[in-house]
């Protein structure tokens, strides 16, 4: 008897679910008919059109459009994150813990594997609520609506929204598996402070992937959704561990976990870690802009820096800029992991010299910006890519700051005789031994003094502006200008094709970036390699995007090439940065003192590494004691050591002499011939030519020797403010 009562109860409570059921749906069919009645069947009629046009022309593609972007070091290690408004890292479903699917199913949406898309009931009672506010006061939303006004719609309260949510969720459904609107959901709705994703929440507040927390943090990270600002774990904690525990105890009711679980997780203490962001201002700025460049390129664009009407130059860069715009706005959204050739300790180390040597100098302007800057830019000799660039001093601020490695363009000194003189003089059958006359020039540069008949080597390491001058005026502005065009430099300008050009006297100027891509060119035979950071760019998968080659372009012979290379060593250790080479390791590199002492220069390279340095104000001025040889040559010797230090004595290619061609076709490499100077001759030389200031006192007691002489430069043109 009391088993037949049982068996009654039930079929009574059974019953009355099926007639609530039934209720319930003629009050949705109700509410349905008084919209239609109440002339809303046209807007209705289109809600639905749209809603499941929306889902129709979706893919797997629509639910993950938007991810972080991450880059990389040389070592793998992450330099930083690349995102918009929103932090993403999309998952896919199997990487996803059970534990994370059971607990949002648990508190969200019990019914979800049992639904089409909307909960009846839900739909019923936040229905009613509606007609009588006329606005939308309930939710009633299961998983799939919730990913539909995730991804297709707004969290605006309006009815309209609510019937085309309803469309969406039950197209949504036809569509796609149950576990792929977990996936879509888990990894696009709001964990708050920005994260969007579980696998991006994860990471922001306990600095771990998801799939290494424990169940007490998973559930700690499901309470979130229903209200981000409610549930914000870094502003109302205890609000997240109450909601959590109560998932905890849904999940338990629903026989997804056992008891002696939740007893842990309940009890388990919460420590959010969110990681610790330190911003790497000039590597990223670079990196971020290398990137950009090789995603043009994949695009199929050509750069160019050579152009046959101004109008032609317009066209190039409208072109340029909208494609770099485009590039750049899918480093916010595309989810790309950036390899790159930085490596941070380098990076660190270069830091630290320009820090060091220009400490001495606080002077601020009105934005608290240090006035005398230095920049720099280390490319590795072996592959050409960049492993270090520094833009300036290293100062606390908000945002990125201007990087004067690759930004800046100034007045290179001296330092342009190698590329646009001297090299392309050696092309012509010329030798370090090659005698030519340092004299007065109608029109020329101003000289204190002048050494009559010398050798080509003596003019570089003695840095003689009326050689270069000379040389200059018979090999022709054009032909000297067109190396660097042939190597990238983009500000060459119609106002360069003049002899000032031999000394540095262009009109834009040049980059430090430019500088260290043009002599690791003389390092590595006269072969061009395009400077850039970046290695591979892959997608959030793992599937390659693109991998840079560093194709090589011929630009200058590669005997002289070496010819210069063997010239240029002595510049440190007998000419104007004697005494900055480096101990048991041969190095080559020129120094560039503009007019007025605006701008010093030094870029050097041994067979490992070329580095070029500059040092100046933003806004040129004189700085007396600033030479190429002086803060340049003294931070150029510092890093340079610290970065060879443990390495292989490696020479430098020897250089064929063409007058010793033996009988089989061989050459013999001839020493070079060093001229004998009088000391008496070179006191005075010094004398004369050498200012009276006092030396830097921040540059280390060797830095700057008695016998160094000041490069003078050309007065005009002066330099233009960086861009």
């Amino acid at each position: 008897m009391a088993k037949k009562k049982k068996k009654q109860k039930r079929h009574r409570v059974f019953w009355f679910f099926v007639k609530l059921q039934i209720v319930l749906m003629l009050v949705v069919l109700g509410m349905v008919g008084y919209y239609y009645l109440g002339g809303y069947a046209k807007e209705v009629q289109a809600l639905r059109e749209d809603g499941l046009s929306k889902v129709r022309n979706s893919s797997e593609e629509t639910f993950c459009s938007t991810e972080t972007t991450e880059v990389f070091d040389c070592h793998s290690n992450l330099i930083s994150t690349v995102k918009g408004e929103k932090d993403v890292y999309y998952i896919s479903y199997g990487d996803i813990p059970s534990s994370a699917v059971n607990a949002i199913v648990s508190i969200e949406d019990k019914k979800f594997y049992n639904h089409i898309g909307i909960d009846f009931m839900a739909i019923a009672r936040a229905a009613i609520a509606m007609v009588r506010e006329r606005e939308v006061k309930q939710g009633g939303s299961t998983i799939t609506q919730q990913l539909a006004r995730t991804v297709f719609l707004s969290n605006e309260r309006t009815w309209q929204r609510k019937v085309e949510e309803i469309y969406i969720a039950l197209e949504l459904e036809k569509k796609y598996t149950k576990n792929q609107i977990l996936e879509f959901y888990l990894n696009n709705v709001y964990f708050g402070n920005g994260y969007y994703g579980i696998e991006a929440a994860s990471r922001g507040y306990f600095n771990k992937t998801v799939r290494n927390l424990d169940l007490s943090q998973v559930a700690f990270l499901c309470a979130i959704p229903n209200n981000p600002t409610l549930y914000n774990p870094f502003v109302n904690p205890q609000n997240t561990i109450k909601r959590r525990n109560r998932i905890l105890y849904q999940m338990l009711k629903d026989k997804v976990i056992l008891e002696r679980q939740y007893d842990e997780a309940c009890a388990k203490t919460i420590v959010l870690n969110p990681p610790k962001t330190k911003k790497n201002d000039y590597v990223e700025t670079y990196a971020y802009y290398s990137a950009i460049r090789e995603l043009m390129k994949l695009e199929g664009f050509h750069f160019r820096n050579v152009f046959a009407t101004s109008a032609e130059k317009r066209e190039y860069e409208k072109e340029y800029k909208e494609l770099y715009e485009r590039c750049q706005s899918s480093l916010f959204t595309e989810g790309y992991r950036i390899y790159t050739s930085i490596d941070l300790e380098k990076q660190k180390e270069l830091q630290n010299a320009i820090n060091s040597q220009l400490k001495g100098y606080t002077e601020k302007s009105k934005d608290g910006t240090y006035t005398l800057q230095g920049a720099g830019v280390c490319i590795d000799n072996l592959t050409g890519r960049v492993v270090a660039i520094v833009g300036g001093r290293q100062q606390e601020r908000k945002g990125y700051t201007l990087n004067r490695a690759f930004q800046s363009f100034r007045q290179p000194g001296s330092s342009i005789k190698p590329l646009v003189v001297y090299t392309p003089y050696l092309e012509k059958g010329n030798t370090p031994d090659t005698k030519v006359e340092d004299k007065k020039v109608e029109d020329g540069p101003k000289e204190r003094s002048y050494l009559g008949k010398i050798t080509l080597r003596t003019a570089v390491e003695k840095s003689r502006n009326s050689v270069a001058w000379q040389i200059f005026d018979e090999l022709t502005p054009a032909v000297g200008i067109q190396y660097l065009l042939d190597m990238n430099f983009s500000k060459i300008d119609s106002n360069d094709y003049y002899l000032p050009a031999s000394l540095g006297g262009l009109y834009r100027g040049v980059s430090p970036l430019e500088m260290a891509a043009a002599y690791a060119t003389l390092e590595n035979d006269g072969f061009y390699r395009e400077p850039t950071c970046i290695v591979r760019i892959t997608d959030a998968k793992g599937n390659l995007i693109l991998q840079t080659q560093q194709e090589e372009k011929s630009v200058y012979k590669a005997n002289a090439s070496r010819m210069m290379t063997d010239i240029m060593t002595g510049v440190l250790t007998r000419g104007t940065a004697k005494g900055k080479g480096l101990p048991n390791m041969p190095t080559a590199g020129k120094t560039g003192t503009t007019n007025e002492n605006k701008d010093g220069w030094f870029v050097g390279y041994s067979h490992y590494y070329t580095t070029s340095i500059w040092v100046g104000y933003d806004k040129p001025r004189k700085l007396g004691v600033l030479q190429g040889g002086t803060y340049p040559a003294q931070i150029w010797h510092n890093f340079m050591l610290k970065i060879h230090k443990g390495l292989e004595k490696m020479e430098f290619m020897p250089y064929l002499d063409y007058e010793k061609q033996g009988v089989d076709g061989s050459y013999e490499k001839i020493k070079p011939k060093v001229e004998e100077v009088d000391e008496e001759e070179e006191e005075t030389e010094t004398k004369t030519e050498t200012k009276t200031e006092e030396e830097p006192t921040e540059v280390e007691e060797d830095s700057i020797d008695e016998e160094d002489e000041k490069e003078d430069e050309p007065e005009e043109p002066e330099v233009e403010e960086e861009e």
